[in-house]
């Protein structure tokens, strides 16, 4: 049962890789993978988990351990419902046009610049996730070609998981090691923003080469404008509203220790006893269109079932193990904290970042200052490296945050993008994959040339 999850869940990733030839939508691949998955690991209970003691009943076991996963992938998805509600909110108001009012360049390479840039920090102030609906949101409203959108949406995937590596709150995984005290808020920042910059200079230089002229932008239809009445200060209101919810979001957390999605759910409730107030005049044909209950219908569902299946799935073998015997093939294999951390950012693209992130905390635990001097002599030069913020754990929230971006499913703002643009999996890995493997190395280049000078 063992090989058989194994070989399940590769069958599954082919599947989803291979969906638009299948003509099999990636959900679909994606829940029966996870569900297959758990059903072998709870029929196979007893041989898959001998760490349980004989006569035990395992098949309960298994159970909580999916109530737990389940608990810990539902936070992800209502906090993706409520961020991608609240952006839709926003966009039914009109309110992109903020920003895109004052974005006056149609040339493809400026516009490339400024998007990348605007994602890298943006991402940092909220966190990959959020920030990749936001733009991806923005870039309909720029560019009217969707396969010319696709690349800036590559982009926006690289610049959104390099603008969480660096900050505490930015991806889930840095914020994983911020709370387990394996880094702290200062050293990260000072440690992998260089790095971070580098990841998403290199594929914006390489791309620059590449883009000429200028963008379409999308035809205005004023037919459509007055059909959705909104005013100027209802769309700045929204606007400000929705985004300060979003900004919001961190502080909540800090102070509450609640998860996140407790933080969007409040905002969005704020927006929507708003919305509610200030278009309760106007007829129903006119307000449903600016109401929460209106743009819920144009939430992508497919996408956010496809993240429940993908992350069950890896859950699955995060209980029966797979992910600690790959932790410690690395480590035996490899030696080398960086090269163990390069290929934890690779893996990361094919697996969730969360699973392995938390294998790697478990299999290689946080070392005390006072361990660390009882070790021996040839202990201590590969035991400083899993101190708090040691070598190790800062490169890991760079390589984790930042390798899911060499495909599409590889991490959180990946799926976000593919599902609301719809990026066929093949076209993202033969356009995007290679520039984002390239600042990927850089970046980890970067970090490690700065640890040999000892900056």
């Amino acid at each position: 049962m063992y090989v058989f999850m194994a070989l399940t869940f590769v069958l599954g990733y082919l599947c989803i890789a291979c969906e638009h030839t299948l003509k099999i939508d990636k959900a679909a691949s994606a829940l029966l993978t996870a569900v297959v998955s758990w059903t072998l690991l709870v029929l196979g209970a007893d041989q898959i988990l001998p760490h349980l003691q004989p006569g035990s009943d395992n098949t309960h076991f298994v159970v909580e351990e999916l109530r737990h996963h389940l608990g810990e992938v539902s936070e992800i998805l209502f906090f993706l419902m409520g961020a991608m509600t609240i952006v839709e909110l926003i966009d039914a108001h009109e309110g992109f046009t903020v920003i895109t009012d004052r974005i006056r360049t149609n040339k493809r390479v400026s516009l490339l610049w400024l998007v990348g840039l605007i994602t890298f920090f943006l991402s940092a102030a909220l966190d990959n996730l959020t920030t990749t609906i936001v733009m991806v949101s923005l870039l309909r409203k720029l560019i009217a070609d969707a396969k010319e959108r696709w690349f800036y949406a590559g982009i926006v995937v690289i610049a959104a998981n390099a603008g969480g590596a660096w900050s505490p709150i930015g991806d889930v995984t840095t914020t994983m090691l911020w709370i387990g005290n394996q880094i702290s808020a200062s050293g990260i920042v000072m440690s992998l923003f260089l790095p971070s910059l580098v990841c998403l200079l290199v594929p914006l230089v390489l791309l620059s080469f590449r883009l000429k002229g200028e963008a379409e932008r999308p035809a205005m239809d004023e037919h459509e404008n007055n059909a959705n009445p909104t005013t100027p200060f209802e769309s700045n209101l929204v606007f400000a509203l929705g985004i300060g919810a979003l900004l919001f979001v961190p502080i909540f957390k800090t102070v509450t220790h609640l998860p996140p999605y407790m933080g969007v759910l409040l905002g969005l409730g704020v927006l929507w006893v708003v919305t509610e107030i200030i278009h309760r005049g106007k007829n129903d044909e006119d307000k449903h269109p600016l109401s929460v209950i209106g743009v819920l219908r144009r939430i992508d569902m497919p996408s956010v079932l496809f993240f429940l299946g993908i992350l069950l799935a890896v859950s699955s073998l995060a209980t029966a193990g797979h992910l600690v015997q790959v932790a410690t093939w690395l480590k035996d294999g490899l030696g080398d904290v960086y090269a163990i951390n390069i290929a934890i950012g690779l893996l990361s693209s094919v697996v969730d970042n969360v699973p392995l992130v938390a294998g790697a905390m478990k299999m290689y635990p946080l070392v005390s200052p006072e361990a660390l001097t009882a070790a021996s002599s040839a202990d201590a030069g590969w035991l400083t490296h899993f101190l708090a913020d040691g070598r190790f754990w800062e490169m890991l929230a760079y390589c984790a945050g930042t390798g899911g971006s060499c495909l599409i499913i590889g991490s959180a703002a990946g799926v976000a993008a593919m599902g609301m643009e719809k990026i066929d999996f093949m076209w993202y890995l033969k356009r995007i994959s290679l520039l984002a493997l390239l600042g990927y190395l850089g970046g980890a280049a970067t970090y490690i040339g700065l640890a040999s000078l000892g900056a």
